[in-house]
């Protein structure tokens, strides 16, 4: 199982770097659904080459929403032989994070990828979710009910720093204004995004990011796929599903949900024990650089995140190319490797 993991893990790391590559292609172009597209069209068609019987529980939507990537569609080499018997895997994917970022060039796109047993990961409704980050040092620290005071606080006490010291992650939305106003009133500093909470809730579990906790509210399939990171990580993230509208509460019930209240920690949102996440820089941002092309290659920063095995790798592969027609002559790989020991360990930013 050991070695099906490792080898699992490198090839949905293909995945996310080609979707990458393919959406960096459309940077700057100003067209958001170019670029998604671009993603969703090369990450379907690597996975069909990875040896699982996957089946996508968080995609690009239903079936009736999306050309490919939907939810229950069957993805990997078991669609076309059949004859072998694959590992069954629940795959989430966000094939581009940032849409909007990509398009106009702004920092922090990424396509992200996660990987599970069957059943390991919530089959989250596309709802908002109302959402807490913080790292390995924090669990335990914070209550998704408590005053935003108690939670700066409690933050700061467990880090050993002032409450000046800290840097929370807020998407800038006027759903926000209040926590944005309270969040300053502690004197902790607010770095407000346009988009892209998912990796900002990953940069909140890495030393060295520069981020300490993110709070709000986004999306729940997001939700999933970050606290499938968080527990590659050890952070944590608790998060509740926000139901405002009569046809949530439909929604939820057609999904088995009886309780739109509870409260989720990251184990249940992401339950599996053998978890894979991976994810690839589009643009620069705080955790990855973006794909660089040059005259001859390409150039892409990756992190991908092992459960069973407690590892955490920082990969920068450097493909170059005999022609403009993209035939691979050589290629040399460089990253960064740790291990989670323990229950407070962190993954740190490579130098």
């Amino acid at each position: 199982m050991q070695k099906t993991q490792i080898q699992l893990s490198l090839e949905l790391l293909r995945v996310v770097e080609q979707a990458a590559i393919a959406s960096a292609r459309t940077m700057g172009t100003g067209d958001r659904h170019k670029a998604d597209q671009a993603a969703t069209e090369a990450m379907r068609q690597v996975m069909d080459h990875v040896p699982m019987d996957g089946t996508v529980v968080i995609g690009e939507g239903e079936r009736d929403e999306a050309p490919m990537l939907f939810i229950g569609e069957k993805v990997g080499a078991a669609v076309h032989n059949q004859n072998y018997q694959y590992p069954a895997v629940d795959i989430a994917v966000d094939p581009l994070e940032g849409t909007n970022l990509c398009a106009t060039g702004a920092p922090n796109a990424i396509t992200v990828l996660a990987a599970s047993e069957k059943g390991g990961l919530l089959h989250a409704p596309d709802l908002y979710m109302e959402k807490i980050v913080v790292g390995p040092s924090c669990k335990g620290a914070v209550d998704l009910d408590a005053p935003v005071v108690d939670n700066i606080r409690a933050i700061a006490r467990r880090l050993n720093r002032d409450k000046e010291d800290l840097v929370v992650i807020v998407l800038d939305r006027p759903r926000h204004q209040k926590l944005i106003e309270d969040i300053r009133a502690t004197g902790a500093r607010i770095r407000l995004i346009s988009d892209g909470d998912l990796s900002a809730g990953i940069s909140a579990a890495v030393v060295g990011a520069g981020v300490h906790a993110v709070m709000g509210t986004g999306g729940a399939p997001e939700g999933v796929l970050t606290a499938a990171a968080l527990r590659c990580l050890n952070g944590e993230m608790l998060a509740r599903l926000v139901v405002s509208k009569p046809e949530h509460q439909e929604r939820l019930a057609k999904m088995g949900i009886t309780d739109p209240k509870r409260i989720y920690e990251t184990e249940d949102l992401a339950s599996g024990r053998q978890i894979i996440f991976a994810c690839t820089g589009v643009t620069d941002g705080n955790l990855l650089r973006g794909v660089r092309f040059f005259g001859d290659g390409i150039r892409t920063h990756s992190l991908v995140m092992n459960l069973e095995e407690r590892q955490v790798r920082f990969i920068a592969p450097t493909s170059r190319f005999a022609s403009r027609r993209h035939t691979p002559l050589a290629g040399t790989l460089s990253g960064s490797l740790f291990r989670l020991r323990s229950c407070r360990s962190r993954a740190k930013m490579p130098a």
